[in-house]
Order: C-alpha cells, then sequence, then structure tokens
C-alpha cells in the first residue's frame, strides 16, 4: 500500500481556518455541559442585575 492511500485512510485533512470553515468533533468531553439557550439567559441575567445595581445603589 503506497504512503499517500495510507495517508487518506488515517483521517480526513483539517481545512483551512481561513476559508471559514470548521471541523467539530463529537467526541463527549469531560466537564460541566451547559444549554446555549441557558447560557444566553444568565448572561442577560446578569447584564440587567449589574446595570440595576449601578442604578439604585450608586
Amino acid at each position: 500500500m503506497s504512503v499517500k492511500r495510507k495517508k487518506q485512510r488515517d483521517g480526513a485533512r483539517m481545512p483551512a481556518q481561513g476559508a471559514g470553515l470548521l471541523r467539530f468533533f463529537e467526541e463527549d468531553t469531560r466537564g460541566v455541559k451547559v444549554r446555549p439557550e441557558l447560557a444566553v439567559i444568565l448572561a442577560v441575567a446578569l447584564i440587567a442585575g449589574s446595570i440595576l445595581a449601578t442604578v439604585f445603589f450608586t
């Protein structure tokens, strides 16, 4: 088997990042998993709380 065929079989090449293409991996990783909706809601709540604290306590 040639070296070129072996390289193709081992894995796909990563696309150029400059082209705006990303490769996402399906593997599970350790750590806290948070749904994107919850992350956005918590960020908005933190911003709103910060603004309210600035308005009422200064």
